[in-house]
């Protein structure tokens, strides 16, 4: 499983495509060649991007829902709506399709965001505003997420 850090500001041009951070490069080094998935982002405006291997697993586990249930197949469509596979061009950039840039509201200005796995592809300005906004208290959310889990387990 792959294991992302970091958040960086970066810039989109006017055809959608943008610079992968090299820092992201170097994590992402053993697996740049797959490409990439790009998607909605069930809870938020904006854009996840997965590693093809980050993907498949995903899938693996998407595919054990029993189709003949309507809510799963209505989740999988949705899910799935608007997915692209793209691929980072010989100058280290890959285009973010239009439509997927409509649905997060991206415009020039970028924040790219590790979600563990996975990137998230933000408007800079929506991105400030979720991670400054004072209605969720961060150490409230983080007791009542964290608080009954005992860390040990988790290794």
């Amino acid at each position: 499983m792959i294991s992302l850090i970091g958040t960086y500001e970066c810039k989109m041009d006017a055809k959608g495509r943008m610079m992968m951070p090299v820092a992201f490069k170097k994590q992402l080094s053993s697996v740049l060649q797959d490409g990439f998935v790009v998607k909605r982002s069930v809870f938020q405006s904006c854009l996840e991007v997965y590693p093809m291997q980050e993907w498949n697993l995903m899938m693996a586990k998407i595919n054990k829902l029993n189709r003949f249930v309507k809510k799963n197949n209505d989740f999988i469509r949705r899910f799935t709506a608007g997915v692209k596979v793209v691929e980072i061009d010989a100058a280290g950039r890959f285009l973010i399709p239009k439509d997927l840039c409509q649905f997060a509201g991206l415009a020039k200005e970028l924040v790219l965001s590790s979600a563990v796995n996975v990137i998230e592809i933000w408007d800079k300005e929506k991105y400030e505003k979720i991670i400054d906004d004072s209605v969720v208290d961060f150490a409230d959310l983080a007791e009542e997420v964290m608080g009954n889990i005992d860390l040990d387990e988790l290794s």
